[in-house]
């Protein structure tokens, strides 16, 4: 026997009658349910191919060579601090070869090296200012005398943040000076007991110079072994006795100033 199962038939929906009134299906903000889920999709597929863009962007910076201002940059900074990350020995060296006057070539030896780097302390009140006004970041003070021991000369390279106050500084300097070499302001003598220097005072100054290299200003004063006041010369001295000055300071200039593009492949930097 087969048995059949009848099911009542499912309720409908009432038909709208052909003369109702269409209703707009409700909106929020202007939209419908669907059109903000297509908004929401569009949304979330442009902050997606944003975020991929950008992790891209960032793996190629990473892994890409730096470039040639990049590396301009680097070396300008490291040219800058070198006066606080090099050992002192390094900036002042123990020998300096200098030419004595067309004569053969002689040697300059260190007598010794202050360890106080105030720019204040460094050189004389009048231009404390000047160097202060154009950032200076210190002032490192060393003694050299010449191959005979005759002339002692106390070198200083005070240090700016950027080739721009070095500059500034100079040419201030420069008009602060009365043009001769031998008078104004300069830098403090720096005297070592048991050496050659060990007379040398400010009064004993009879010469002066100023350099620039970079972000550093070079300036020197030089005097006689004996420690004699420049107001006791009344003769000028014969030859060129204190022209080691000059040529002590470019060469201290000359190596911290030097600007060797960075080496990626080097144990120095890291790129």
């Amino acid at each position: 026997m087969t048995v059949v199962a009848f099911l009542p038939p499912s309720p409908r929906l009432p038909a709208r009658p052909p003369d109702a009134p269409w209703t707009p299906p409700p909106t929020r903000l202007g939209l419908t349910a669907r059109q903000w889920a297509v908004a929401a999709i569009a949304a979330a597929s442009c902050l997606l191919l944003t975020a991929g863009i950008a992790a891209v962007a960032g793996w190629v910076t990473l892994h890409r060579d730096p470039t040639a201002a990049e590396l301009e940059r680097a070396a300008n900074r490291d040219v800058a601090r070198r006066w606080s990350a090099w050992p002192v020995g390094r900036i002042f060296p123990g020998t300096l070869p200098y030419q004595p006057g067309g004569g053969p070539g002689e040697t300059a030896r260190r007598l010794g090296i202050l360890p106080d780097t105030g720019c204040p302390d460094a050189v004389d009140a009048q231009i404390v200012p000047l160097l202060t006004a154009n950032g200076c970041r210190a002032a490192l003070r060393a003694t050299y005398a010449d191959a005979l021991g005759g002339v002692v000369t106390t070198v200083a390279v005070v240090a700016f943040p950027d080739p721009f106050g070095a500059d500034r500084a100079f040419r201030e300097l420069q008009k602060a000076s009365s043009g001769d070499g031998r008078l104004g302001p300069s830098v403090r003598a720096a005297a070592f007991p048991g050496t050659a220097s060990a007379p040398f005072t400010d009064a004993s100054r009879m010469n002066r110079t100023s350099t620039r290299a970079g972000p550093y200003l070079l300036l020197t004063a030089s005097g006689l072994f004996d420690g004699r006041p420049a107001s006791a010369i009344t003769k000028p001295l014969p030859g060129d006795p204190f022209g080691v000055a000059p040529q002590l300071a470019a060469q201290i200039g000359r190596t911290l100033a030097a600007r060797p593009l960075p080496s990626c492949g080097g144990a120095d930097w890291r790129c």
